[in-house]
């Protein structure tokens, strides 16, 4: 691999830029591009591959925990609210997606007569909580890829000038035109990469940080019609709360 305050390869003799033989699209014609690009193009490889292992990663998860199914929820919900409270917890005990466990541990700790409403609250919340971190657990990776990636791509860009203009100078009065355009487009590889890498990592964030947020809110509307709304009949927790309060969770990055 070139030094990456070396002028590009074959830029002082022939002229040609280092990439002309090699096959557009080919593995040969990406590794060359790989190595033309130096050290920097190395990195900005390996965060490409940490950053689709990490998204493939997050859609196995929240496909194998269902976020999607909403159907035992609000099944369960409309059972509370038409006060047949000792069918709904049987609903959610066949759909074991986060919400429907929140929503369980909510129903089981409102009917509990050891535990306070406020007391209730505070461990759906908790249980609430435990899930979001595990759904948002590599987030902010993929959040720290998509910032750095182009100033990478700078720096590589920025060391890639560098060594062109330290070729032109070296070149004295016999200046070659190819030298000083061969490592300007050489050098943008960088940037041009960086661009690549942090462009789809950031989508991916805020795609996948939108899924555990909605997560969060659905666990908050279900919790929160358990724990302001009394069903009907059969209603066995007798001590309401002295002010109704929200429900509130906050999502991890």
């Amino acid at each position: 691999m070139p030094d990456a305050l070396s002028p590009p390869a074959g830029a002082e003799t022939a002229g040609a830029p280092p990439l002309a033989e090699a096959a557009p699209g080919s593995l040969a014609g990406l590794l060359e591009i790989v190595q033309a690009g130096g050290p920097i193009m190395l990195v900005l490889a390996v965060l490409s591959a940490v950053t689709l292992i990490v998204v493939l990663a997050k859609l196995a998860q929240f496909a194998h925990r269902r976020l999607w199914a909403r159907r035992a929820v609000d099944r369960a919900l409309e059972l509370w609210h038409a006060g047949r409270v000792d069918e709904a917890p049987p609903v959610l005990e066949a759909e074991r997606t986060p919400v429907a466990e929140v929503l369980l541990v909510a129903l089981r700790t409102r009917l509990d007569p050891h535990m306070t409403p406020a007391q209730a609250r505070e461990e759906a919340a908790r249980i609430a909580g435990l899930h979001l971190d595990q759904l948002g657990r590599g987030l902010r990776l993929l959040a720290v890829i998509a910032s750095l990636s182009p100033l990478l791509g700078l720096l590589g860009t920025v060391i890639g000038m560098i060594g062109a203009f330290q070729a032109l100078e070296t070149a004295g009065s016999k200046v070659d035109p190819s030298i000083l355009s061969g490592g300007i487009w050489v050098a943008l590889l960088t940037t041009a990469a960086g661009l690549v890498v942090a462009i789809p990592a950031a989508a991916a964030h805020q795609w996948l940080e939108g899924m555990v947020e909605r997560t969060g809110r659905t666990m908050e509307d279900a919790a929160t019609q358990v724990f302001t709304r009394q069903p009907a009949a059969d209603f066995r927790h007798r001590e309401a709360p002295a002010a109704p309060q929200r429900f509130a969770l906050q999502p991890a990055e």
